[in-house]
Formats: structure tokens, C-alpha cells, sequence
């Protein structure tokens, strides 16, 4: 996973608060705690990615 280019969301500024980072390949998405780089790593498929983002959008 160390070639992964990881995301923080545009809305994340420098305070270090509750934020997330992706990272996209080919086949899936993987998501992670920015401050735990080294720490678990979720991995879903982009339809599914895209489904969260909308319904996240709406809320």
C-alpha cells in the first residue's frame, strides 16, 4: 500500500480534527485515519465509495 496516493477531504484543515484520507486504485478505495497512517485501512469498491459520498452529500 505504499505506493497509494492518499486524500485528505478538502474540508480538513491543520487542527488534526476527525478526518479521513482515501486512497483510489483500480478496483477499490481505500480509507484510513489520518492520524493513525499505519493503522487499519478500510478497503470498498468505488460504486459503493460513490454511493456513501452522495448519501453523505444529502445530509
Amino acid at each position: 500500500m505504499s505506493d497509494l496516493k492518499w486524500f485528505k477531504s478538502s474540508y480538513s484543515d491543520s487542527t488534526g480534527g476527525e478526518c479521513v484520507e482515501v486512497a483510489p486504485s483500480l478496483t477499490l478505495v481505500h480509507i484510513r485515519d489520518s492520524k493513525d497512517p499505519d493503522g487499519p485501512v478500510l478497503d470498498v469498491r468505488p460504486d459503493t465509495f460513490a454511493a456513501f459520498i452522495t448519501f453523505a452529500a444529502r445530509a
